[in-house]
Formats: structure tokens, sequence, C-alpha cells
């Protein structure tokens, strides 16, 4: 047997480290199902409330991690559920969709989602300039709520030459702010949109950071609201912002190097001042942190597949069968996914970034949503 194991090698000690992580996820998501089921039907004398399992799993994964804390063996695995398991879930969204459907849901949410990409920059950087926050974390915070939360964060430090402490700073702020948006609009959504799910899905698309945290809110409203409608679309809103990131790293490089060059290279003689690891790292990492996840066409590609499979196999049982089994695999992976979202989420480290980057970060991710509730609700109220 240990000659088994030895002959796997690395694939079995990838394994065997991602195992147990996974574990605690799929636990903790079928706790967070239970306590769903129970409440909704009224257990122990407690009144009814549907409420989704994802917000329950999240909610959950948040106080095991600030009350009990996540053991080291588990880390490798609630990392992996937290990336590769959601962003599988995430792509297999696709299947719910057509091309003519995704289309038509682009048409509608991309005005909106070109609002509040211009609105989180615009404000992200001036409202950093006000309350004195580091340029540099300014604009991380900026691209982290316009565009795709933590991967733009990553994508563009290694670009503008940030710290390492300015990174972690802006991806907390990020992870904080869009996790309180995830649990707090599937509700504002069910009262504004409640007669259009496609409407509530682009609020939720476009109002919300992180590619994770929007796909748990359309979840917690879809599951709640009984509209899995409201899942693709927030999707497809999500996705058309994070497209937004090929156009801005190139342009923010641009900028650089033109500041560089007005100022003889002062900027790059700044990057090198704090420690010689993070400034070559930052310069280093930039083609490990792809500018567009590879989940995104891989999305695509899902939907690709259900418009070519429903015109070449609309009446045949076994593709339905399969399109079914995908949107429930898909599902099943969101939620352990979603657990570890909230494993991850710290409230110890939120204390360490002071009270200006928090303060910017929350104006920011207010300003944004308020601009996606504003024109989703007139796009509405005008189309229907």
């Amino acid at each position: 047997m240990r000659a088994l194991l030895t002959a796997l090698g690395p694939g079995w000690i990838s394994l065997r480290r991602v195992v147990p992580g996974v574990l605690v996820a799929i636990a903790l998501a079928l706790l967070a199902r239970s306590m769903a089921d129970s409440v909704a039907k009224g257990a122990i004398g407690l009144p009814r409330i549907p409420l989704s399992p994802v917000m329950y799993a999240v909610l959950l994964g948040m106080l095991w991690r600030n009350t009990l804390g996540v053991p080291a063996w588990s880390s490798d695995g609630l990392n992996w559920a937290m990336h590769r398991l959601l962003r599988t879930g995430i792509a297999l969204v696709g299947l719910r969709l057509t091309l003519a459907g995704a289309s038509a849901i682009a048409i509608t949410a991309l005005p909106v989602a070109l609002a509040c990409l211009a609105t989180a920059l615009i404000a992200g950087i001036t409202i950093s300039r006000m309350l004195s926050v580091p340029h540099r974390l300014g604009v991380l915070l900026a691209i982290g709520t316009a565009v795709c939360g933590c991967t733009a964060v990553v994508a563009m430090s290694p670009v503008i030459r940030a710290k390492h402490a300015e990174t972690a700073f802006a991806v907390t702020c990020v992870v904080l702010f869009g996790c309180v948006a995830m649990l707090l609009y599937p509700w504002v959504a069910g009262h504004f949109f409640a007669d259009s799910p496609v409407h509530a899905g682009v609020f939720l698309g476009t109002a919300i950071h992180d590619t994770s945290q929007v796909i748990g809110s359309a979840l917690i409203y879809s599951q709640q609201a009984g509209a899995p409608d409201a899942l693709s679309a927030a999707s497809v809103a999500k996705l058309l912002r994070n497209l937004s990131i090929v156009v801005l790293i190139p342009a923010a490089a641009w900028l650089v190097r033109r500041e560089s060059e007005k100022s003889g290279n002062e900027s790059g003689s700044e990057a090198g001042s704090g420690t010689g690891v993070d400034a070559n790292t930052s310069a280093g990492s930039g083609s490990r942190a792809p500018a567009v996840p590879f989940f995104v066409f891989a999305f695509i590609l899902f939907v690709v597949v259900r418009t070519a499979g429903d015109s070449l196999f609309a009446n045949a049982e076994l593709w339905h069968a399969a399109v079914n089994a995908g949107q429930t695999a898909s599902e099943l992976f969101l939620v352990c996914g979603m657990t570890a979202v909230g494993l991850s989420v710290s409230f110890s480290d939120m204390w360490r970034i002071g009270w200006r980057p928090l303060a910017a970060g929350f104006i920011v991710a207010t300003l944004v949503g308020t601009c996606s509730l504003s024109l989703t609700l007139g796009l509405h109220r005008l189309f229907g």
C-alpha cells in the first residue's frame, strides 16, 4: 500500500492535503441546509422564515472562524473549495442560459454595469484622496469595488507596484463590505424587484464586489424567492464587469509608465524603497494573475454548449437530464464554496487596516450600490 502511495507521488500528497478542508466545508454546508429546512418548517416553535442555505453557510463559516478558529490542517482544502470548487460552480451556471437569453440580459445590464464601473473608479480615487489614503491603496480599493473584487486587486497590484500590505488591506476591505452586501442586498432586491427576477439579478450583479459574493447573494435571493432566473442574470451582469479588466489593466500600466517617465522614475524608486521582496514579488507576479479568470471563459463555453444542445437535442431526455445534473452540481459546488468564503472572513484583520481605508471602502461601496439600485429601478419602471 505504501509503495502504491509513493508511486502516486505529488498527486496523492495534494489530495491528502485538500480532502480534510473540503470535508469541513461539506459538513458545514449540510448543517446549513438542515438549519434552513428546520427554520422554514417552524421547528422547535420558531417562526417559519424561509432563509437560504447559503446565508446560513456563510454565517456559520464566519462564526466558526471568529470563535473557534480554522485549524491549519483544513486550510488547503478550504482554499481549494473557495477557488476551484466555487469557480467550477460559477462556470456551470452557464448551463442555465442560451446565447439569446444571455444577450438579452447583457443588453439590460450593460448600461448599469458601465455606470457603476465609472462611479467606483471616480469615487474611489477621489474619496481616497480626501481621506488621505495612500494613492496605490486607493486605486486598489477603486478597482476592486468596480470590477471583480479580490481578483481585480491581485491582478492590478503588480501593475501599479503596490506593496504587499496595500494589497492585503484592499482585499480585506473588498471581502468585508462585499460580504455585508451579499447578506443585505437580497432583501433589498426582494423589496424593489419582487416581480422581476432579471432586474433583481442585474442589481445584485452590478452592486456587489467579488464574483463569489455576487453568486452567493443571487443564490440567497433565488432560493428564498423561488426565482432561478435571478442567478443567471446576476452571473451575466457580473461577468460583464469582469471583462472590463482587459481594458483597465493595460490602461493602468500605461498611466504608471507615463507618470514614471515624467517624474524621472520616481515612482519606481518609491516602490523599491520598501522591502525588496515586495517589490520583486509584485513585478514578477503579474504573469501569475490572469486579467480575466478562466472561469469567465468556461461560463461562456457552457452557454454555447447549452445553446447548441437545445438546438440539436431539443426532445432528447438524456440531454435534459445532463443539463439538470449540471445545474444541481453547480448549486452544490456553490454552497460548499460559499461556506469556505465565510470561513475566510476574519474580523480581527479588519481592525489592522485603520479607519481611513475602511471609511473610503464603505463610502465607495455604498455609492456603487446606490447607483446600481437607482439605474436598475429606473430601467425596470421604464421597460418592465
